[in-house]
């Protein structure tokens, strides 16, 4: 087969081509299709271009399929007489099926047609050629409706109107200036919702809107998508990669000459200040109908500096702004905003099927193994384009078992480093709140994490909580449970463990049984240690212990533990404690007779035993205080912790009747209930 492909080399993307050009020979292959392959030569981009004539035969040559095939994208020029030619809607049909179908990208060009016209009919151009394939009797039901469906949908996308004498070359291809997406699978209704934002077709008005959602999650994509499927719209256009990294590494005074360079194609425009730069953008802005991407932003600096207020923008303009952190975009005054969605599993499945084989099919050999990778990306975009990279080179399902060993116990090093960017960001509290979810509280009522995180922190959870939701790191679900993404979650604890990795006691947080049995019996625990909390274990776990173990644990703050069982009382508990819960408390005694926890917020214990008159908490070592104890006919003592917010009991403790007066504990607030409970 005769070809003009730019590039014939396979390159470490997958693709011999970037881009797939097709089109009817005789109306366009001259002039039109002959510049726009240039154009796009000219900038690099591979591309193939079909030079078959258009009448050699009914069928697309096994070469052409593959061509198809190995290109990441394609540029559908519909002419006038396009539909006449069977050959095209038969290639039209493939792209679709082989390109679109796996989720890469396809740009229609309505060449002197309106798209309206596309959508087969009984009037028009299209319609006409339709009937005519019709009467002609050469082709079955079956595929004549497949070609309307083909037409149908092509007509629905996103493309570019040209009108010939009067067109622009270079409009048409500036989709395809960017990185072309590697598979926007899943997008194509988030595509649609951003459009609608933007509302293109609406001229008198400046929109910016904010792409926001957890790293990882797809928001470069979306937004390039979307930049791609309407930059011909506008008189001049930018896209700034990385604001964050580019700031960081150049400035803003860097990135403010990149966009004034790129819209007015001056490349001497150099500002020397911040301020400077915003007068000239402010002043010359106003001349264009421009269409900015702004990607990776963090701080309401950048967006001070490089887009300002919407007075800065000729009517029509549209800013486009992707982000971890809402507040960045409430802070600028963004109200339309975006929040990108996980991919379902049918589309994980399907991007994941295609990043570690290439083809539409999983061996079956593979199967089980496949399922088990995409369990661990969790629909996550990123996790996905990584690990499927990785696992791409595997041969055997036994080198696939291995990887994924590795990955579940650490997780992949790049995967962390792009989650960990917002966790970077945050401030030292707002760093501990988020570990302590990410540890402990993941799937749990948020108003129980808010008693406990209050023992912590004080007033000020609630801030750091709205400020991990605002960065993508946490959320909210229905009816108010706090919840993350597994990488997110598995993030948090990737950091918790660096901090020893051979030494638990050494960490700050425990939450694994294996990793607390192992503290407590080796007695290894430090002061580092401030949350132990154990709520949940596939097995019970017994501690053969001393029960000297907290005795060095100095600093911390918060027991919580279930499932995990100890062969004797501890001799010891640290007075620092401000969150007390344990299930089947061993002790035919009392706690400790030198346990004082004067900020003692939340106390809950389960006793294992059943002796009505026995006394469970002793107080000898107050000052003038005589000892006292509760059991389960008095809780005299518990005038003691006036800063108790919480108390509760085992069932075998109800009716007990407390002799306290009223005003001894202004928190107490409420019973047990959720994590609190049970």
């Amino acid at each position: 087969m005769a070809g003009s492909p730019s590039s014939s080399s396979i390159t470490n993307d997958g693709y011999e081509y970037d881009v797939f050009l097709s089109f009817r020979g005789f109306e366009t292959r001259r002039d039109f299709t002959g510049n726009i392959w240039n154009a796009l030569h000219n900038r690099g981009i591979r591309t193939f271009r079909d030079d078959l004539e258009i009448y050699k035969g009914n069928n697309i040559e096994k070469s052409l399929y593959e061509a198809i095939e190995k290109s990441k994208a394609a540029i559908i020029v519909l002419s006038p007489s396009y539909a006449t030619s069977s050959f095209c809607l038969d290639e039209l049909c493939h792209i679709l099926k082989c390109i679109h179908g796996r989720g890469r990208f396809v740009w229609p060009i309505f060449y002197d047609v309106d798209p309206s016209i596309v959508r087969w009919s009984e009037e028009g151009t299209y319609g006409e050629a339709m009937a005519e394939h019709k009467a002609s009797n050469w082709y079955s039901e079956d595929k004549l409706q497949e070609w309307k469906n083909a037409l149908n949908q092509l007509a629905n996308f996103s493309g570019t109107v040209y009108k010939w004498k009067t067109g622009d070359v270079s409009r048409v291809i500036q989709p395809f200036s960017l990185s072309i997406p590697d598979y926007i699978v899943g997008l194509e209704d988030q595509i649609q919702d951003v459009l609608r934002l933007l509302n293109v077709g609406s001229v008198d008005k400046v929109y910016m809107v904010g792409i926001h959602g957890t790293g990882g999650i797809g928001k470069t994509t979306l937004s390039l998508a979307v930049y791609n499927s309407i930059v011909d719209q506008f008189d001049g256009s930018c896209y700034l990669e990385d604001v964050r990294g580019n700031k960081e590494k150049h400035g803003l005074i860097h990135l403010q000459n990149i966009l004034l360079s790129k819209i007015f194609g001056e490349n001497k425009i150099a500002v020397t200040s911040v301020n400077e730069g915003i007068k000239e953008l402010r002043v010359r802005l106003k001349q264009k109908k421009v269409l900015l991407l702004l990607d990776n932003v963090d701080k309401l600096d950048q967006l001070r500096a490089i887009v300002g207020e919407p007075e800065w923008f000729g009517n029509g303009s549209r800013v486009i702004i992707t982000t971890r952190d809402t507040q960045v975009l409430k802070s600028h005054g963004v109200e339309k905003t975006h929040e990108v969605k996980l991919l379902l599993r049918d589309e994980a499945y399907d991007f994941l099927r295609w990043k570690t084989f290439g083809t539409n099919e999983v061996s079956p050999s593979f199967e089980d193994v496949f399922n088990r990778a995409l369990n661990y990306t969790s629909r996550l975009p990123l996790a996905i384009e990584i690990i499927g990279s990785h696992l791409f080179s595997k041969k055997t399902t036994e080198q696939w078992i291995s990887a994924l060993d590795r990955y579940e116990k650490i997780p992949k090093q790049e995967i962390f480093e792009i989650l960990k960017v917002s966790f970077d960001d945050l401030v030292q509290e707002e760093k501990d709140v988020f570990l302590d979810i990410a540890c402990f509280f993941k799937g749990e009522q948020l108003e129980d994490v808010e008693i406990i995180l209050h023992a912590h922190y004080g007033d000020e959870k609630k801030d750091h909580i709205n400020v991990l939701i605002e960065k993508s790191l946490i959320k909210i679900s229905q009816p108010n449970f706090l919840t993350l993404h597994d990488l997110i979650e598995d993030m948090g604890k990737e950091i918790v463990r660096l901090e020893s990795p051979d030494q638990p006691g050494e960490r700050s947080r425990l939450w694994s049984a294996k990793d607390i049995a192992e503290v407590l019996e080796e007695n290894t625990g430090t002061s580092k240690i401030g949350m132990m909390m154990c709520s949940d274990s596939d097995e019970d776990i017994v501690v053969n212990w001393d029960g000297e173990a907290f005795k060095n644990m100095t600093k911390l703050r918060t027991l919580f533990i279930q499932s995990v069982y100890f062969s004797e009382s501890p001799k010891h508990l640290p007075n620092s404690l401000r969150v007390l819960r344990l299930w089947e408390y061993p002790s035919e005694e009392c706690l400790p007779v030198d346990f004082y926890p004067r900020q003692l917020t939340l106390c809950k214990l389960n006793f294992t035993f059943n002796r009505p008159q026995e006394v469970f908490f002793k107080k000898a070592s107050l000052p003038g205080a005589k000892p006292l104890g509760f059991c389960r006919k008095s809780l005299a003592f518990l005038w003691l912790f006036c800063n108790l917010a919480m108390l509760g009991f085992d069932q075998q403790s109800e009716g007990l009747v407390p002799h306290i007066g009223p005003g001894f504990f202004p928190s107490l607030y409420k019973p047990c209930t959720g994590l609190l409970a049970a």
